[in-house]
């Protein structure tokens, strides 16, 4: 029944003794809120996202557009697929041996999981990466990074992440059933296999080696971005490295606080031969924190906007010097503003009459 290599059994033997426990009703209704607020939130971000792209010609934004769209389209899918894989689970009353008899469901939603999380961590790597070429490369960046450059990236990063997801079932080695009976991934529990070990560091080495990549391209960044703001006063045309930057730096800051305690976790179960007896409750928690960054990467993009981040500079300065705030800047809402924005006031002919306006250009 521990048999990794048996496919049909995959994961069975770990149902008899379980330790960790979920309540059904309570893990099913926060399952379908987290599926829905994720869904919703991500078409949000790609409506914006998409918006922007297909209207702003500047070639060093388009790229960064492209990638971001990549990113919240694969968030989308994670939330689409992962959750109705869960609520599923939840709903049968975590009865794998019925409806897992061939171990399919186990193998398809624990492939999901390693692409859906490697996937992300991936693309906000290469994103910090293309906007370090951008700011510090200018012109290798124009020539180089097109829209077809861009696209082979997204291509390849997505065939490593599945490549990385389905090298278990080309090594015929099972996904298994967690503990809490609620998911499947790599084996965690009795880990005594040099290939199982691998699985897991390959898994966390990779997203932290993600994460310190978008850590280091984001600090050269923002250095060369403030160097160049203190040396030259023409900032004209750098407003977009900010706004990206500022996006970015969000981003990165989601991602290792949602994923670092689950790529800890399974580095430690990777290296350690004996796991604590509390494994099953740290790993749980640190999926469901892990959850989350899908969740807040959209929102990233829905308020870290230009127009949005005027208006709080606005408040926050009315506030400061105790004047009266005009809530109806917001116009109706922070979400209407992206939208009006990502339509209206990146295109090229509402930038050049807000560049013939004396107070847009003193702000700019």
């Amino acid at each position: 029944m521990n048999n990794s290599k048996s496919p049909g059994l995959a994961g069975f033997g770990i149902l008899k003794n379980t330790t960790c426990h979920t309540e059904k009703k309570i893990s099913v209704f926060f399952s379908i809120i987290f599926m829905t607020v994720g869904i919703l939130s991500n078409s949000l971000a790609i409506a914006i996202l998409m918006k922007a792209y297909q209207r702003f010609r500047q070639k060093s934004k388009a790229s960064f557009l492209l990638l971001a769209s990549g990113l919240v389209v694969t968030d989308l899918f994670g939330h689409l697929i992962n959750g109705a894989i869960a609520v599923f689970v939840y709903a049968s009353d975590k009865d794998w041996i019925r409806f897992n008899q061939s171990n399919i469901l186990c193998s398809v939603f624990g492939i999901c999981m390693v692409f859906f999380g490697l996937c992300p961590l991936f693309l906000g790597s290469v994103m910090a990466v293309e906007r370090c070429i951008g700011v510090t490369k200018p012109i290798f960046h124009s020539t180089k990074m097109t829209s077809k450059h861009v696209k082979m990236m997204l291509t390849m990063v997505c065939l490593f992440a599945v490549l990385i997801a389905l090298l278990p079932i080309l090594r015929f080695r099972a996904y298994q059933i967690q503990a809490s009976r609620t998911w499947c991934f790599y084996k965690t529990e009795h880990v005594e296999d040099w290939e199982d070990r691998f699985y897991l560091l390959l898994f966390s080495c990779l997203g932290l080696l993600a994460l310190a990549i978008s850590f280091l391209c984001n600090a050269v960044t923002g250095i060369t971005l403030l160097r160049v703001k203190f040396k030259s006063q023409q900032r004209q045309g750098r407003s977009h490295h900010f706004e990206m930057i500022i996006q970015l730096l969000a981003i990165m800051c989601v991602s290792c606080i949602c994923w670092s305690p689950f790529l800890v976790t399974m580095a430690r179960i990777g290296i350690n031969e004996n796991p604590s007896k509390d494994t099953c409750e740290t790993i749980l928690f640190a999926l469901r924190m892990a959850t989350w960054n899908q969740i807040l990467d959209p929102w990233v993009y829905i308020l870290l906007r230009k127009a949005v981040l005027k208006n709080l500079y606005k408040i926050t300065r009315g506030c400061c010097g105790m004047h009266i705030i005009n809530l109806h800047m917001w116009e109706l809402s922070s979400i209407k503003n992206s939208l009006k924005v990502a339509a209206i006031s990146e295109s090229p002919v509402s930038s050049k009459q807000i560049n013939l306006q004396p107070l847009s250009t003193t702000e700019q």
